[in-house]
């Protein structure tokens, strides 16, 4: 099968029982390219409830047969969709660049990789992830099952709308749940692309479904009673949402990703040039639109001076790399949208009113476009608006330090708690720092990264259960059990 989807063909429609078919909502998405501001399209659809019943119903009917398919075939399906993702994921790229504005080079074919491993990946856990047995000694035999929940649910951010589906599809579905995915409204053009992937790698109609729309469909998922578990990735006032509106419905289990104000702390014994690259890289990563971007930098007043310098250095070569997606060598693209950019860029207006020293930065580029300069502040007031809020562009703070003592709690007085980074060549005091960090992943002579293999998430505000890994089937699965009378 040939993939038909092409910024000439947009797909318009969602996805169930393996069928695209069109939204009964009379609503309509509107979307627009942060690039230059262009409509894309005003008629991609926006599910309600008939839709979201509709998805549920076959998933509902599909899941008897999907968890019990024998572990090959389903482990085949998975990789299957994982080589066809990758096969397409230039054209799965283009459909999210258009909304999103990453490069491809320097975002896309990595999030579309990342997909494609995380099925992978979670593939092979598929006659792995044993249960567990208990002696009988008492006279009982205790037997636990990991037992899939059911429908499940996953509302994936506009920042990354392809990698973040491997991280809760793929989990799901290993584990024998049915899956029903809601993109962002500002990207969703890229999943909807995926129904024809789904369909060519063998999943059974109903098994994985792609449904479009804004809040208000998400709303519609977290709430529903037939829904036994909703995974999102977004903001923390969204979280809180969903969070609550799960507990009023059915209780479902929910796992929350969230924001993040995350810290580097660099030390006076660090290797410097490691230090900038990594802190500049962390910012700049997607045009600072990344949870976990190392968005707070501490620099120990021993080395302060040198590396004020070089991160300056390193902030103004990353503004040459800022342009239009489609052209060569610009791997930082616009903000996401006009609201996106009116955040950030309000952001660094109040940061200049008293909050901190505008040390390189702060610019829109050009007229046309969603496009700015990487911004760092200095000297900036720990209780200030731009040093405690979460920001989601290309805007550092850096502060120096003294003692140890004095950074750690000033990077741990905060709500969020998703990643840390901590620069030093002294083992023990890297330990110990990572060890008192108040978060839920923290970086050694590195930050702002994640594993498959390794648990992703936060701790405080930052969320709530944790992606990738065996902890992400665990999310996916409940304990049952079996207790066995051997005296009967």
């Amino acid at each position: 099968m040939s993939f038909p989807w092409s910024l000439q063909n947009l797909p318009k429609q969602n996805f169930i029982n393996n069928e695209y078919v069109d939204s009964t909502n009379e609503k309509k998405l509107t979307l627009h390219n942060p690039a230059d501001a262009s409509l894309i399209a005003d008629d991609v659809p926006l599910s309600g409830e008939q839709d979201v019943e509709a998805a549920i119903a076959a998933a509902e009917k599909a899941f008897p047969t999907w968890k019990k398919m024998a572990p090959t075939q389903r482990r085949n399906i998975m990789n299957k969709f994982a080589d066809l993702v990758e096969q397409h994921s230039v054209q799965i790229a283009e459909l999210t660049r258009v909304s999103l504005g990453a490069p491809y080079k320097a975002f896309g074919a990595f999030e579309i990789g990342l997909c494609a491993e995380a099925f992978r990946y979670n593939a092979g856990w598929i006659d792995k992830f044993g249960g567990e047995s208990w002696p009988q000694d008492d006279g009982f035999l205790k037997i636990v099952r990991n037992e899939p929940l059911g429908v499940c649910a996953g509302i994936v951010p506009w920042n990354g709308p392809v990698g973040t589906i491997g991280l809760k599809a793929a989990p799901a579905l290993a584990t024998g749940n049915c899956f029903i995915l809601k993109p962002s409204e500002k990207t969703p053009l890229s999943s909807l692309a995926l129904g024809t992937l789904i369909k060519e790698a063998g999943f059974p109609p109903g098994v994985f479904q792609v449904l479009a729309g804004d809040g208000s469909t998400g709303a519609l998922l977290a709430s529903h009673m037939r829904i036994r578990k909703v995974s999102f990735t977004g903001s923390i006032p969204t979280g809180k949402k969903i969070q609550e509106m799960a507990a009023k419905s059915n209780l479902k289990r929910v796992t929350l990703e969230l924001g993040g104000k995350s810290p580097a702390v660099v030390f006076d014994d660090c290797d410097l040039d490691n230090a900038v690259t990594w802190t500049a890289n962390a910012i700049t990563a997607n045009t600072g639109q990344v949870c976990f971007a190392a968005s707070r930098v501490y620099v120990q007043e021993g080395i302060y001076e040198k590396f004020i310098a070089k991160y300056k250095e390193a902030m103004q070569a990353k503004t040459k790399e800022v342009g239009n997606p489609e052209e060569e060598g610009k791997n930082l693209g616009p903000l996401v949208d006009e609201a996106q950019f009116k955040r950030v860029t309000g952001f660094i207006e109040r940061g200049q009113q008293g909050q901190g020293k505008l040390l390189v930065g702060g610019q829109r580029i050009g007229d046309k476009g969603f496009y700015i300069e990487p911004t760092v502040f200095t000297d900036v007031d720990p209780e200030s608006e731009i040093h405690c809020e979460e920001i989601f562009g290309p805007v550092s703070v850096v502060r120096s330090f003294k003692t140890e003592a004095e950074i750690m709690h000033l990077s741990n007085n905060t709500n969020f708690g998703l990643m840390a980074g901590v620069f030093t060549q002294d083992i023990n005091k890297a330990l110990r720092v990572a060890s008192d960090f108040e978060s839920g992943m923290v970086g050694v002579n590195c930050v702002s990264l994640c594993f498959l293999n390794a648990p992703f998430g936060g701790s405080k505000e930052s969320g709530l259960g944790r992606e990738c890994g065996i902890h992400a089937l665990r999310a996916f699965t409940e304990p049952k059990t079996i207790m066995v009378n051997l005296n009967y």
